[in-house]
């Protein structure tokens, strides 16, 4: 009986936990099956809870004002909003392929990048290890680093935002 290697099991499951990928199933040529699943497989249950659509769920709260923290509600609420919008003014800085994220050339060195330094077109960002070759991600464009939102080594997917670039800082 072929085994899988343990090593390659457990970063399966680490990529898979960083992903938005519910599960996987992997088959050898030798008739060996490995599933890895976020959620637990339910053969034959019984489903006890109600499904509550998710508009009620979120205007519960709002038809009751009199409630306390109403208001402290209601103000996190609209620090959300501001937040929110001050992003949408960031350049995003995208994954343009799957891989492993690292943010300096050797785990030794100094990173590419850190929080408010300001960085031009063409400047290295990060690397991106995709079937062990090492593609460096160079900057589109010049601007202040807002924020790093990819943990150093850890799996990254195509599209997932690396950085936010203020291009007016």
């Amino acid at each position: 009986m072929t085994m899988f290697d343990l090593r390659y099991v457990k970063k399966l499951v680490e990529m898979l936990d960083e992903s938005s990928v519910d599960s996987i199933e992997i088959s050898s040529d030798k008739g060996v099956k490995i599933r890895i699943s976020k959620t637990p497989q339910q053969r034959g249950a019984i489903q006890m809870a109600p499904q509550v659509p998710m508009q009620q769920m979120i205007a519960a709260p709002a038809a009751a004002p009199s409630l306390p923290g109403a208001a402290a509600a209601a103000a996190a609420a609209g620090d959300a909003a501001k937040v929110a919008e001050a992003k949408s003014k960031f350049l995003e800085v995208k994954s343009p392929m799957v891989g492993t994220y690292y943010g300096a050339p050797e785990p030794s060195a100094k990173p590419y990048l850190t929080v408010g330094e300001r960085i031009s077109k063409g400047q290295i960002l990060c690397i991106i290890e995709a079937m062990k070759i090492m593609n460096e991600i160079e900057s589109e464009f010049d601007g202040v680093v807002k924020e790093i939102l990819a943990p150093n080594g850890h799996p990254v997917e195509y599209g997932q935002v690396l950085f936010r670039i203020d291009p007016n800082g």
